[in-house]
């Protein structure tokens, strides 16, 4: 039998080099994102067979429930990956919609989409679940306030569900990126503005990139199945900390 995954945010970056190595690796994938071009354009690259893509909006209830169908009862790996940072403001200046929607997407979608697909990851017999966290939700920084709190939110989300569920057959892991340079992360996160975007990774020589963090995670999910990696903090080795980072 043909072992399923499913991925949150696979339309670009972490999430789409996650799907590609899980293929590689032997699994279907189902591809959920909300740009459908993208994931289309996606599993065209992965070959027919190989992924499904489903339309995924993780903040929207009906949404999640139609990709929990679609993806039917067994599934044996998810990697919440959905995510994204909003603004640099300090927390005295903090804009309560850019942190909503951090925490709308990073939280409370990492809740929706595990607590809709939990049932066909313990019906598995074996399943795994990868929650895509940061360093950001370990050690706060200045300009990072609102994204700190969502990463710390998902640490905290984590933990919990470890300790509820450890009577299942499900691991509970989480992989906390440092600075990886993607084509969208920062770009998003300046509004759009590529030179603010291109100022992040300025003179850094090798920061990580999404196919380090896609490696690690099939790594994470692929150990056996008693072996349970609580959390993998990884960074590029230029970043001591999130605001300790050696440039050129």
């Amino acid at each position: 039998m043909t072992k399923t995954a499913v991925v949150t945010g696979a339309s670009s970056g972490i999430g789409a080099e996650t799907a590609r190595q899980l293929v590689a690796a032997g699994y279907h994938v189902f591809l959920a994102a909300r740009r459908l071009d993208r994931i289309e354009a996606l599993a065209a690259e992965l070959g027919e067979g190989a992924a499904t893509p489903i339309t995924t909006d993780v903040t929207d209830t009906a949404s999640v429930a139609a990709l929990a169908e679609a993806v039917g009862p067994r599934l044996d790996v998810l990697v919440n990956n959905a995510g994204g940072a909003f603004g640099t403001t300090p927390v005295a200046e903090g804009d309560p919609e850019e942190w909503r929607a951090m925490f709308d997407v990073n939280v409370i979608g990492t809740l929706a989409v595990t607590r809709a697909l939990l049932p066909a990851l313990v019906a598995s017999g074996a399943g795994a679940i990868v929650n895509v966290g940061s360093i950001a939700g370990r050690i706060a920084y200045e300009g990072g306030g609102g994204y700190n709190a969502a990463k710390f939110g998902v640490k905290a989300l984590t933990n919990a569900l470890r300790l509820e569920i450890v009577d299942q057959p499900v691991r509970v892991m989480e992989i906390a990126p440092g600075m990886v340079k993607t084509e969208e992360f920062s770009l998003v996160r300046m509004a759009g503005d590529a030179e603010a975007a291109e100022k992040v990774y300025a003179g850094v020589p090798e920061p990580l990139v999404a196919a380090d963090i896609a490696d690690a995670i099939v790594w994470m999910v692929t150990r056996p199945a008693h072996v349970n990696i609580d959390e993998l903090v990884i960074k590029p080795r230029v970043q001591a900390a999130p605001h300790k980072v050696h440039r050129i």
